[in-house]
């Protein structure tokens, strides 16, 4: 939902002369608000998602502007635009993911007890790892070391290490035995989903964080991420740039990704993002991301509410129904708009809706914009 020229949002009013959201947007700019116009260059600066992931998402990162740029400039086939791509994912389910190196001490203690892991970093860089433990800067160059060892060894080295330690992990899961300090579980289920993909071994160097319904996860530039399994609202700044580093059958540009990566270690609950809740209406949890191009929030109305105000911002956005239905009134629509679970509502900056509650169980929206 947004307006990239790789994805422009159908308009489903026929109403409405233009057929996409990105042609609407063209025609009448001051939609946007006069803020996010000028700050934008007339962009619409989000797209929002809905994601269901069965299977894990390759293993990515996201580059900051001037990386962007210069990819852009040199591989447009692979990005295809110039921006930034900071993203959060906001959970509906119990959620799943790997973000962020862990922290060192994890590292170390997975390089001692996963020899097949070892092989791959080598002995080199494991002990430079092991040797910078408390320095931040060291600690940060020796990660870096040991990860571009890993992601740069020959393919026929890390397939016969990853099938040597599956037929291990697996043959010590199959005896009863506790396979928790090679991350069976996790390794085991990759696998099966991506056999023979570097990515597996990516486990023991980020962070495995579980998010519950309602929890997020922020990823700013550079931060290596993969999501395994659960459904998520994601918005993020309006790009399609992601560099891949495995679980994946796309292009992979393992020497770009790791240069480019943050190697900054930090514990999974510090990945964590809580939403805050709105001191102004009982109804409203803010997700405030840590860049400008977005915001994210959640309107949930419980089932005594029957009529609620969407309150105008100065910022377009965009509205998805998450559960409930409701008849939705506004000034600048044409007649009243019927809303249920999968509806999505464009709304142009400083105009209000006025919610008339029909189900039951009330009505759970998400709403992206951009608060300048």
């Amino acid at each position: 939902m947004g307006a990239h020229p790789k994805g422009d949002a159908q308009i489903k009013d026929n109403r409405i002369a233009q057929t996409t959201l990105g042609q609407w947007i063209a025609h009448y700019p001051a939609c946007l608000g006069s803020k996010v116009k000028d700050a934008f260059q007339g962009q619409l600066p989000f797209l929002f998602k809905v994601l269901s992931v069965n299977t894990a998402l390759s293993i990515q990162a996201h580059p900051n502007k001037e990386l962007a740029a210069s990819l852009h400039a040199q591989f447009p086939e692979h990005y295809p635009d110039n921006n930034h791509k900071p993203e959060m994912a906001i959970a509906l389910t119990r959620f799943q993911g790997l973000c962020g190196f862990r922290p060192v001490v994890e590292i170390l203690s997975f390089l001692q007890q996963v020899p097949e892991f070892y092989a791959l970093v080598g002995q080199e860089a494991a002990e430079e790892l092991q040797s910078s433990m408390g320095d931040e800067i060291r600690s940060s160059q020796a990660l870096k070391k040991c990860f571009t060892r890993m992601m740069s060894c020959e393919k026929k080295v890390f397939v016969d290490e990853l099938n040597e330690l599956v037929k291990r992990v697996s043959e010590e899961g199959a005896a009863g035995k506790d396979t928790s300090n090679s991350n069976g579980e996790l390794l085991l289920r990759l696998h099966s989903q991506y056999p023979g993909d570097i990515g597996c071994f990516s486990i023991y160097f980020l962070n495995y964080v579980v998010l519950e319904p309602g929890q997020a996860m922020f990823l700013g530039a550079n931060e290596p991420h993969a999501y395994i399994h659960g459904d998520c609202i994601e918005c993020m700044a309006c790009s399609d740039n992601t560099v891949r580093a495995g679980l994946t059958r796309k292009y992979i540009d393992v020497n770009t990704l790791c240069e480019m990566l943050n190697y900054k270690p930090a514990s999974a609950s510090s990945k964590i993002f809580p939403g805050v809740p709105d001191p102004s209406d009982p109804y409203v949890t803010l997700y405030d991301s840590p860049v400008p191009d977005f915001k994210v929030i959640k309107i949930q109305v419980p089932p005594s509410v029957k009529d609620y105000c969407v309150a105008a911002v100065d910022s377009a956005s965009i509205l998805l129904v998450i559960e409930g239905d409701a008849i939705a009134a506004s000034a600048a629509a044409f007649s009243d708009l019927t809303m249920k679970r999968g509806s999505v509502l464009f709304v142009s900056a400083n105009e209000s809706l006025s919610l008339h509650i029909t189900s039951q169980s009330g009505v759970t929206l998400f709403r992206a914009c951009c608060l300048l």
